[in-house]
């Protein structure tokens, strides 16, 4: 298989279900020096070599396999990260294997392009615009009740989004989103944007998980999801099966897939994200790919089943079977600390010893610097949880996150 985008987070799923030398990894030239990627090959077993090729602003596919001819004995093509979404599609189709399709690809990981086809399938968006500057989003939040969210069209992991409650504050914000800070998986060419506004809207936010094969929907779930308050709405927890009632749940589920057809996207993940106004789903962003925040373990572990084993399997051209049903419920809670220093970690053990706790983990290490949560990459752990039901399980996850302590001066 081949996997386009270095995200070891990702990479550390597959430790220990892949055989050795099963996966080709394809990564940018600049990312591979300055992140060390050539080592995963000795950390990883299951990596069999590493291919430098440029492709976050575009693959040529064709170029790619002239000069790499082994690669058209892989059996599946899939990306590791936003950034590669593209590039997936694109090189599946040149080798004749299931993947999202071009035009679909183009399309989710493009947030304008993705709300002018929700708008033409008869989809709720909030109010938008593209705008160039700050004055013209600075006008458009006067038209909205002084408030607007901003956003590049191209980033993930809510890099860049920023929601204002005063049109006054625009012109401070404006570089955030404008020039949104490279994170280490970008190229240093860095990745193309535009700034997107939008109206706020108010209420609790879902994503929906769609498991589909040739356009076909073989499994959808919905995901409770709670983000930080204030400016910046990075995903605080998530919870799986979703609170709300079956009505609810199932017109999220028809406006997903209705989006899905809408894109004649073909075979894949697809998670989308939304929020309920006046009982409707209104579209908030939309992905072509695995979803990120532990919302693959929280399905395995709901209904008892593995994600990601049968996402692999959609992604080879199978029809892999998946339970419809969930068995209790799973919650992740992350971890934040404040900006400093990392000094210690206080309450793990009294986290760990919590009903229905399956893990606790952390993403920094004693020594370093943590600074504000802008983006998910700066959240600095997680606690995963069971229960005999979601309720349980995000009491759970709860309880345990607020045992710990993350230290810093």
């Amino acid at each position: 298989m081949i996997i386009i985008g270095a995200s070891q987070g990702m990479l550390r799923w597959f430790a220990d279900d892949l055989p050795a030398g099963s996966v080709v990894l394809i990564e940018e030239p600049d990312v591979i020096r300055r992140r060390n990627i050539d080592h995963l090959v000795e950390e990883m077993p299951f990596i069999s070599r590493v291919v430098q090729a440029e492709y976050q602003t575009g693959l040529d596919a064709a170029a790619l396999i002239a000069r790499e001819p082994g690669l058209t004995n892989a059996r599946l093509v899939m990306p590791g990260f936003e950034w590669s979404v593209g590039a997936s599609a694109s090189l599946a189709e040149a080798l004749g294997l299931p993947g999202a399709g071009t035009a679909a690809a183009d399309i989710f990981t493009d947030k304008h392009r993705m709300r002018l086809l929700a708008a033409e399938a008869g989809l709720a968006n909030p109010a938008y615009e593209l705008v160039d500057d700050p004055a013209a989003a600075a006008a458009f939040a006067r038209r909205h009740g002084g408030r607007c969210v901003l956003k590049p069209t191209r980033r993930s992991g809510s890099l860049g989004v920023q929601i204002l409650t005063d049109p006054e504050q625009v012109a401070g914000a404006w570089a955030e989103t404008a020039d949104p800070a490279l994170t280490p998986e970008v190229a240093e060419r860095g990745l193309p944007s535009a700034v997107l506004v939008e109206q706020v809207l108010d209420g609790r936010e879902y994503s929906v998980e769609l498991l589909v094969t040739e356009g076909e929907m073989i499994f959808g779930n919905v995901t409770d999801k709670r983000v930080l308050l204030g400016r910046r709405p990075v995903e605080a927890g998530h919870t799986v099966p979703t609170l709300l009632p079956d009505e609810a749940r199932q017109a999220l589920l028809d406006a997903a897939a209705r989006l899905a057809r809408a894109a004649r996207f073909r075979t894949g993940v697809l998670h989308s994200e939304w929020i309920m106004v006046d009982g409707v789903p209104t579209l908030i962003e939309c992905a072509a790919r695995l979803p990120g925040d532990m919302i693959t373990a929280l399905i395995s572990i709901a209904y008892e089943c593995g994600f990601i084993e049968a996402y692999l399997w959609t992604m080879r051209g199978e029809r892999p079977k998946i339970p419809t049903r969930t068995t209790g419920g799973a919650a992740v809670e992350f971890l934040t600390a404040p900006p400093g220093t990392v000094t210690a970690f206080e309450g793990v053990r009294a986290a760990r010893r919590v009903a229905g706790v399956l893990n606790v983990h952390f993403d920094v290490t004693i020594g370093a610097t943590v600074g504000e949560v802008t983006h998910s990459l700066a959240r600095s752990g997680y606690v995963l949880a069971w229960g005999v039901d979601p309720t349980e399980a995000t009491a759970a996850a709860a309880k345990a996150a607020e045992q710990i302590q993350i230290v810093t001066g």
